[in-house]
């Protein structure tokens, strides 16, 4: 076990955004939390963070609670992987990764020879450290994902948390950072990412989460959780889901007017 959710609720005012979620991500496991806009998957990742309190319930990693974590602490469990950005400073590629080190140091101690290594070394992992010395704002946005995934490898944090992380990329792009997070899962990773795409999740994913109102509507393997009459809910269309050459391949097709 690595990270676990149960009966986690949180409230905006009046309005409740999540309701009872409970689930749980090991090591060496993908899990996709699939929903659509508005449905509660970025403030779940808040919560999951631990920059948001939920209302009631709780997170535990390793079967500690994240709110007797400082953020030192758990920042060596867990890293965030946002979308690709535009950056506001020119960065260089080298700089972004290293940031990623300061999970490690003292509160007025600045990265070194250390953790350039770890910095050069997850850069090489991702086969691009050939970008090191490039701004970040002038690659491509698939690299930039790259980066980011680099930066939370330096953080040397095992649980890795993805807001859509290839929602933003070309189709080359989106297929090169998928098989690159499958790769880190392979190698022990936690990964839990969010996305609309059910094609995606069901692909790459080990388990799926489908939220829905504020409530688990689907939980399961891709097999059991991506049907018609799920996909049809989450996204308010009529959709057919097809497996095609064996089963190696589901897609989600709409149904003729």
């Amino acid at each position: 076990m690595s990270i676990k959710v149960e009966n986690l609720c949180f409230s905006y005012g009046e309005r409740q955004v999540l309701d009872s979620i409970s689930f749980e991500a090991g090591y060496g496991r993908f899990l996709s939390v699939l929903g659509p806009n508005g449905v509660g998957k970025s403030t779940l990742f808040r919560c999951m963070l631990g920059l948001l309190r939920p209302s009631a319930g709780t997170v535990t990693i390793e079967g500690n609670d994240i709110t007797s974590m400082s953020a030192a602490q758990l920042s060596r469990h867990i890293a965030y992987i946002p979308q690709s950005h535009n950056p506001v400073f020119n960065f260089s590629v080298l700089d972004m990764v290293l940031m990623g080190t300061t999970a490690q140091l003292g509160q007025f101690s600045s990265p070194g020879k250390a953790q350039q290594e770890l910095a050069e070394s997850s850069l090489e992992r991702l086969g691009i450290l050939h970008l090191k010395d490039r701004s970040y704002a002038n690659i491509s946005g698939g690299e930039r994902q790259l980066v980011l995934i680099a930066r939370a490898i330096a953080q040397s944090a095992k649980i890795l948390v993805m807001d859509e992380p290839s929602a933003s990329l070309d189709f080359g792009n989106r297929i090169r950072v998928m098989q690159t997070v499958k790769k880190l899962v392979q190698d022990g990773y936690a990964v839990i990412q969010s996305t609309h795409d059910p094609d995606q999740a069901y692909m790459y994913s080990d388990m799926v989460l489908a939220l829905y109102g504020g409530k688990v509507l689907a939980r399961g393997t891709p097999q059991e959780t991506i049907n018609d009459k799920v996909i049809s809910t989450l996204y308010g269309v009529d959709v057919e889901v097809c497996s095609m050459r064996c089963d190696e391949v589901r897609v989600c097709v709409p149904k003729k007017i």
